[in-house]
């Protein structure tokens, strides 16, 4: 059940005195939704528990800073994307070369291997919204995951609610177009075997 606005005042209101058992409970009340979020924005596990957790690491070190008449899960997000962004940025900053030491041989693995390899681990629902920009992901995964209302979300991307909406549409749309296609490529798999 969720925590009502009084609940979550009370518990971010000990936590911010140092209260550890609040910390703890604010960390298990609001990491799987953070962590959920973040996934579907990287599609990547690894990064996702990376981000969520420096994110929870700013924000309880940063509790004093928090404006109690917004939702803090408003607040958490917008920590979490703000990291998850740094991140990427700080990926994009770095030169491809340091990725080197992380590749298998080809005695180990062929490109071809990894990539089936790949395939197989991701659902066709995950390889859609991968192929989704960016903003259209995020929009996406706010409002049906999250169940986000559009006008929280507008606040919390600072964009106008039209422009939240049509990226939600577009990103519908091109959602029906690749699950269409994932599936009719499914069904001619089937037929060929």
């Amino acid at each position: 059940m969720p925590m009502t606005r009084q609940q979550e005042r009370s518990l971010l209101a000990r936590a911010a005195r140092g209260d550890r058992d609040a910390a703890g409970e604010c960390i298990r009340n609001f990491q799987g939704p953070l962590y959920a979020y973040i996934l579907r924005m990287s599609g990547r596990p690894d990064v996702a528990e990376d981000v969520v957790q420096e994110s929870f690491v700013r924000v309880l070190s940063n509790l004093d800073r928090y404006d109690p008449r917004f939702r803090f899960s408003t607040w958490l997000f917008t920590i979490g994307r703000r990291v998850y962004l740094n991140t990427q940025a700080r990926k994009r900053a770095t030169p491809s070369s340091d990725l080197i030491g992380h590749l298998p041989s080809a005695a180990q693995q062929s490109p071809v291997d990894a990539a089936d390899e790949h395939r197989a681990s991701t659902t066709d629902l995950d390889r859609a919204l991968n192929q989704l920009t960016p903003i259209q992901r995020e929009v996406l995964v706010l409002f049906h995951q999250l169940d986000w209302p559009i006008a929280l979300i507008a606040q919390h991307l600072d964009m106008p609610q039209g422009t939240v909406k049509s990226h939600l549409h577009r990103s519908r749309e091109r959602m029906r177009q690749l699950m269409t296609r994932s599936t009719d490529s499914n069904t001619l798999k089937g037929q060929h075997k």
